[in-house]
């Protein structure tokens, strides 16, 4: 398959297996933000009061198809921790409830929480689910445990930032139902990893980057929230998108409360149709497939190479294009990091969780499988070092 790596700024130097942290934009892509902002510059009074507002609804209605639901219920905003904080400070939450998660969560979102549960009196309480893991039912059985009487919100990754691991959100959202518990869904990692229908997702509220694995510019993000939750979502910054004087801003309130916030920057979000063109043109399903495929079997040498077992099932759904790899306890696993990036040129990172080691790899279509196979060479050298 031929590499996309002439699309891409990113140093050729560097063997770039990091798109997880916080991806990269083709040139193409940038081209199209790059022209957004030159708009706005040439009019910016022009740009704001006639042309933004059908640009951002021709914008949405194009995320809205790749996503599988209707412009009305999607508003963007600059990331998916952005999205989660809107949606936890506006839930009325009462002394004794409780947020469910797990022990995957990323640390920013769940600070979040805890923030919004402290001011409220209600617990942010933390379930584990194990690695390595085997099914999706042993995963459910093992979350819901959790679940209490004062369960009112479920709150999780759809693709864990520690380990990577694609979560049964389906089924989680589900039971939820079932039992009256709303689900709030981090799809920091999804758009553009796997596909995505929120539609039969099933989730209340789902928050997404765009500028991870959709490859769009930096500060592109959505949030996504069923009709019946909206007239209770509220915006982190009220502003002329707020209430019965809003003037030109036509879109249903919890449009526009939400994006209209004050003078801003739209051109990452303006470029987002321009990042799902770029690959659909470029027939990303199959570049999906190519990186799985390239990681997979990274993951089994360097299995063979440190004899520790993956934490996903062979074969799986549980990875994608990002997946975590049990590496020995290292004395100090920052100096890993820096010397895989010092003395290799690799940017990798390296994640301590629940007491383990792991180096997460992400494989993105300018990624090689020289690249992978540096990477094991780097890992074998300094491990052996360290033995």
């Amino acid at each position: 398959m031929c590499s996309l790596r002439s699309y891409f700024q990113l140093d050729p130097s560097v063997i770039f297996l990091n798109h997880g942290s916080f991806g990269a934009t083709p040139l193409p892509v940038f081209e199209v933000y790059q022209e957004w902002q030159r708009q706005l510059e040439r009019q910016p009074v022009r740009f704001f009061s006639r042309e933004a507002t059908p640009a951002l609804r021709e914008a949405r209605a194009a995320l809205a198809r790749y996503v599988n639901v209707r412009p009305e219920e999607l508003v963007f905003v600059h990331n998916a921790t952005f999205g989660v904080n809107v949606v936890a400070r506006s839930l009325d939450l009462q002394p004794g409830d409780e947020v469910l998660t797990s022990n995957h969560e990323y640390g920013a979102c769940s600070n979040a929480w805890e923030l919004a549960c402290t001011k409220r009196g209600a617990r942010y309480v933390r379930q584990p689910i194990t690695l390595p893991v085997s099914d999706d039912a042993a995963i459910l059985e093992e979350f819901w445990q959790g679940v209490t009487a004062q369960t009112r919100v479920i709150y999780l990754s759809h693709i864990t930032s520690p380990t990577a691991l694609t979560l049964p959100i389906a089924a989680i959202c589900a039971r939820a139902r079932r039992a009256g518990i709303l689900t709030v869904i981090d799809g920091a990692h999804a758009p553009g990893q796997i596909d995505l229908d929120l539609a039969s997702l099933g989730a209340d509220a789902y928050t997404g980057n765009l500028h991870k694995w959709l490859c769009a510019p930096k500060g592109a993000g959505f949030l996504w929230v069923q009709p019946h939750l909206q007239p209770r979502i509220e915006p982190l910054v009220t502003s002329w998108g707020f209430g019965p004087e809003r003037g030109h801003f036509e879109e249903n309130d919890f449009i526009s409360a939400l994006q209209w916030q004050g003078t801003d920057d739209l051109s990452a979000f303006l470029s987002v149709p321009a990042a799902i063109d770029f690959q659909a043109e470029h027939h990303w399903p199959a570049v999906r497939r190519h990186c799985h495929a390239l990681l997979s079997a990274s993951m089994a040498r360097l299995a063979a190479l440190t004899g520790m077992a993956a934490v996903y099932p062979a074969q799986s759904g549980y990875y994608h294009q990002m997946a975590i790899v049990p590496i020995p306890l290292q004395p100090d696993l920052a100096v890993l990091k820096e010397r895989l990036y010092d003395e290799f040129a690799i940017e990798i990172p390296c994640i301590n969780w629940q007491g383990r080691h792991f180096v997460r790899i992400s494989v993105q279509g300018y990624n090689s499988e020289e690249d992978l196979r540096r990477l094991e060479e780097a890992i074998g050298a300094l491990l052996g070092a360290a033995t």
